[in-house]
């Protein structure tokens, strides 16, 4: 049964054949951003099938960010993506169709866990660690240490968090209060931008290109819009791989410097799996915290993640989770001490993998005439016109990617592609369709517009 929307007949007898339906007339452009869909009742009629047939439709196509539904104002191909409920924009990958949208490391990369935990728990099984004691192993403390030293960041205690976003969360709570505002990266981590105003805090957007966040906007983010915390990542940021250089690192400093009483959290995102140099701004203020996780590296099942900062700020976060969970297990730190020791991963051999799949993509796609970022890191970023186009278009092709939506605030339109599941063979049919929809898409706006 075919049902004429416009000039698009949209077809189907089971809800993944009209799911795909609705799904090809977006990613070919005859349904257009923002156009509204048939009421379910209406389109079960003219498809002659249940409206339940229909409703599952409807809500595979919106957990696929393909559409939006506004109550009694019916459904719609989305004009932009959603920017709230982030986990909810998240394609999943059916069957035969490559996902690049995950951002999990290439488990290949990853070394194996046994022996470290087994020589953590054999370490432990003397002298088991009971209640009362430091909450900080003395050999984590001091190999972390260690490697700040020779990373330049400035001197200060060692604590143990469950993950880089479990330490922004504490180090945040321990400064700020409901109401205060935060300048978060545009694009950057959806975690982050989820986490601030689940803290009751505001969000002030600071727009990103590939050296970091642009001095400018920090200023008047701190200036104007009362900014009292500044998030930034050191290296391989999260969507668009951008990376401190040493010339941006320079003039942040000396635009946090003019704002001593501003918190300054750094996120060492590409500690362990990238080349890019370090450019720490921790010091440019009087509150500062620098956080190094072992996930991307090591693994994210290990959920820790090392941090320092100020004296009084990790004297806080220290003291907050003596009242909650009390410390990140010791086993655990343990095997983190193992993995350092033993050098179970070859960070160089790593960073080098990572990077010859992630620049061949970024010139392939240059190749053809598509503007990409990924300067560091196991990601790719691709403005585009039409971001719902774009993914569907993809999807249609082979390939899943996540909505720009997931990242974004004020920032325009974009779509993440993980490249650590990419072969040597993925990269030129990977960039032919993705210039193929961007093509596709900017077509589409201009003719919508």
């Amino acid at each position: 049964m075919l049902f004429v929307l416009g000039e698009y007949r949209i077809s189907g007898r089971r809800a993944s054949e009209i799911t795909a339906s609705v799904e090809r007339g977006v990613a070919s452009g005859d349904l257009r951003p923002g156009q509204a869909l048939p009421p379910m009742r209406e389109l079960a009629a003219g498809l002659g099938v249940n409206p339940n047939t229909v409703a599952a439709a409807y809500r595979a196509l919106r957990e696929r960010g393909v559409i939006e539904t506004a109550g009694r104002r019916g459904s719609r191909v989305r004009a932009r993506p959603a920017t709230t409920a982030r986990d909810a924009v998240r394609i999943e990958a059916p069957e035969g169709v490559r996902d690049l949208g995950h951002g999990n490391p290439d488990p290949a990369l990853l070394p194996p866990l046994g022996p470290a935990l087994a020589a953590a728990a054999t370490a432990g099984a003397g002298r088991p660690v009971m209640y009362g004691e430091p909450p900080v192993d003395e050999d984590l403390a001091r190999l972390a240490r260690a490697a700040l030293d020779a990373d330049g960041v400035p001197d200060g205690p060692v604590g143990v968090a469950g993950g880089a976003l479990d330490a922004i969360e504490r180090i945040l709570a321990a400064h700020l209060r409901p109401g205060d505002a935060v300048a978060v990266e545009d694009p950057g981590w959806g975690s982050v931008l989820d986490l601030v105003p689940a803290l009751g805090l505001r969000a002030v957007p600071v727009a990103v290109d590939d050296d970091g966040p642009l001095p400018d906007q920090v200023e008047r983010a701190v200036r104007d819009g009362g900014a009292r915390a500044v998030v930034v990542t050191a290296r391989a940021q999260n969507p668009t791989g951008a990376a401190l250089g040493a010339e941006r690192a320079a003039r942040l400093r000396e635009v946090l410097g003019r704002h001593p009483e501003v918190l300054v959290v750094e996120d060492d995102h590409g500690h362990g799996f990238v080349d890019a140099p370090l450019r720490p701004l921790g010091g440019a203020t009087g509150r500062w915290a620098f956080v190094r996780s072992v996930a991307k590296a090591y693994g994210p099942d290990l959920r820790l993640a090392v941090f320092t900062g100020d004296a009084d700020t990790v004297d806080r976060v220290l003291g907050r989770l003596r009242l909650g969970p009390g410390w990140v297990s010791h086993v655990l730190q343990r095997a983190v001490v193992h993995l350092w020791r033993t050098g179970a991963v070859d960070r160089a051999a790593v960073a080098r993998s990572y990077g010859e799949r992630r620049d061949a993509l970024v010139r392939a796609l240059a190749d053809r005439g598509v503007r990409a970022h990924g300067r560091s890191g196991m990601n790719v970023w691709v403005p585009v016109a039409d971001e719902t186009g774009a993914v569907a278009r993809l999807l249609q092709a082979g390939w899943a990617v996540a909505p720009g939506a997931r990242f974004r605030l004020a920032s325009p339109p974009g779509v993440r592609l993980t490249v650590s599941g990419l072969t040597g063979a993925d990269i030129e049919p990977l960039a032919a369709a993705v210039a193929a929809a961007v093509t596709a898409g900017t077509a589409a706006v201009r003719s919508y517009r």
